[in-house]
């Protein structure tokens, strides 16, 4: 691998800002920042851009589009990753965790077997891939039978980050029946006796849901898997899943669960779309309050990795914090809570996973992209 020295950038490091600096790159990692010359190394002119780490995306939820584009409707799991991978490293995420989700009863790509079918798919087309794509696996906890499935894929390395969820009616995400059953007609085009039988199964299988959640999350600490919790809605909820060995709290609903899973070290994760767009999708907490709040550890790409920049951008105007601060919410907190201590930040000895970032017209893009020093993206908008 060529040494590369990146010249000329504004260069965001993990507690300050570089004017016109360099960034010097060895054998996939940085060797040196702002080094008096290059060594040698091939030249890459990036005056008038700005220099950011590799984006770290722990939710996505973008593959299972990729792979079932409509109700049905599925493509092959390789023509689907390799989609997915590009679009990733368009975005300027060199990380992704591709949130799948284990839910029988929800059909489709959510059905266990399938799931782990695309689970699997990923690791096969790491070997090609442009970023380094991993898998979130989603344990819907009322479903009995995906243990066994989820367990196969933490022994065999096919999961790498674990995250409990529930989507009964009357807590978390769904305030009420009336909600979860629109969510499902929409989405899965559900008819009403089918609801009627998943919300009597939901309810039945409740019973045994925490002793799946020790047995799985058990197994995730044995193989040094990070544990999630999703849609937590009280300190009490974050107390259990604090026990189970959780160290991520994925897009509590209110303040007050967020300051709780903070007060517990939980790293808080909330949507990048939700900034962008200015509100959550499912009326609970913006992401901009959370930050503003100063609840934010993380933000994900949830199904929209593309608002993942223009989002992140936005926040030193929209929230007052620093630029540093507002990067910071996309690589170094997400790859501290994964526990990948190679990445996240531009200093001496991380993996060279680094975005060179081009204002068009005020919409941040990734014009280069550089995955463990090897060039994943060379888009050139110059004469935009």
């Amino acid at each position: 691998m060529n040494p590369l020295y990146l010249t000329g950038a504004r260069v965001v490091l993990p507690n300050d800002v570089l004017e016109d600096a360099a960034v010097l790159i060895e054998d996939g990692v940085i060797a040196a920042i702002d080094p008096e010359s290059g060594k040698g190394a091939q030249a890459i002119d990036l005056r008038g851009k700005m220099l950011i780490p590799g984006m770290i995306d722990l939710h996505c939820d973008a593959l299972e589009k990729e792979v079932e584009p409509r109700p049905q409707v599925h493509f092959p799991l390789d023509f689907a990753c390799a989609q997915a991978d590009k679009r990733n490293a368009a975005a300027g995420i060199t990380t992704v965790f591709h949130a799948l989700s284990f839910a029988n009863h929800e059909l489709g790509v959510r059905n266990n077997a399938y799931a782990a079918e695309i689970a699997r798919a990923v690791g096969a087309w790491q070997a090609h891939a442009l970023v380094d794509n991993r898998v979130h696996v989603r344990y819907e906890v009322t479903d009995e039978t995906a243990p066994p499935v989820l367990a196969s894929l933490l022994r065999d390395g096919h999961a790498h980050l674990l995250s409990f969820m529930d989507h009964s009616p009357g807590q978390g995400q769904f305030r009420d029946v009336e909600a979860y059953r629109a969510y499902l007609a929409k989405t899965y085009k559900t008819s009403d006796a089918q609801l009627d039988d998943i919300l009597a199964h939901k309810a039945a299988a409740a019973q045994g849901a925490m002793q799946r959640m020790e047995q799985l999350a058990r197994l995730a600490r044995e193989r040094g898997v990070s544990i999630a919790s999703h849609d937590d809605d009280s300190a009490q909820k974050v107390d259990a899943v604090k026990a189970l060995g959780a160290v991520v709290s994925e897009f509590p609903v209110n303040l007050e669960t967020a300051q709780a899973a903070r007060a517990q070290g939980l790293a808080t994760l909330f949507g990048a779309p939700n900034i962008l767009r200015g509100k959550s999708q499912s009326g609970n907490m913006r992401a901009l309050d959370a930050v503003l709040a100063g609840v934010a550890d993380c933000l994900c790409g949830d199904y929209s990795p593309a608002a993942l920049l223009p989002s992140v951008m936005k926040l030193p105007e929209l929230a007052g914090i620093a630029l540093h601060e507002a990067v910071a919410l996309v690589t170094r907190n997400p790859a501290r809570a994964a526990g990948l201590h190679d990445r996240g930040e531009i200093a001496v000895g991380k993996r060279a996973d680094l975005v060179a970032v081009k204002d068009m017209g005020g919409l941040p893009q990734a014009e280069r992209v550089w995955s463990g020093g090897t060039p994943s993206l060379a888009a050139h908008f110059d004469h935009l």
